[in-house]
């Protein structure tokens, strides 16, 4: 099951990207789906149909943007997270091949796109949570067992301990 936890600032991606569409995309589109059907015959009209088949899509992600921002909870830095691997985590990891990766630990919705980010539901992600700087994480993969080693872990908003910490306990 997913988890239903989300970073502030991919909450408030999530949340541009429902106004956009709204605000802007929503009603240009609307536009011009009232301007083809204004031609005449819409069985034939290239315009409108392409253009009504956008409307169904961005109406269908206007629906489920307003639904997750509903049920995802944002979980803002905390100063206790410092030193250990928590969800906001930017974490670089190494094997014993020397193989580095580095990724942030991020909610499900914030993932797509992104090759730096990680879900907290994945399997790399559940085996650091609360590890240390120099810890060893064993991953389950499909091939076996993994082990990377925790190089470094910062969190973005951890030199800005106002806001974002007073968050957490509200």
């Amino acid at each position: 099951m997913a988890t239903n936890i989300i970073t502030r600032g991919g909450y408030d991606t999530l949340k541009a990207e429902l106004d956009h569409l709204w605000r802007v995309y929503r009603p240009e589109i609307t536009q011009k789906v009232t301007w083809a059907a204004s031609l005449g015959d819409r069985s034939e009209n290239a315009d409108y149909q392409y253009n009504k088949k956008l409307l169904r899509e961005i109406d269908r992600r206007v629906r489920y943007l307003r639904k997750r921002l509903e049920d995802v909870r944002v979980v803002d830095y905390s100063p206790e997270q410092e030193g250990k691997v928590f969800f906001g985590a930017w974490v670089e990891v190494e094997n014993d091949e020397g193989e580095l990766k580095k990724f942030r630990i991020v909610g499900y919705d914030e993932i797509y796109g992104r090759n730096d980010y990680i879900s907290i539901d994945s399997p790399m992600a559940r085996a650091l949570l609360k590890k240390g700087q120099g810890d060893e994480a064993v991953v389950q993969t499909p091939t076996g067992e993994a082990i990377w080693y925790v190089n470094s872990i910062t969190y973005e908003n951890s030199a800005d301990t106002g806001s974002a910490s007073r968050s957490m306990g509200e």
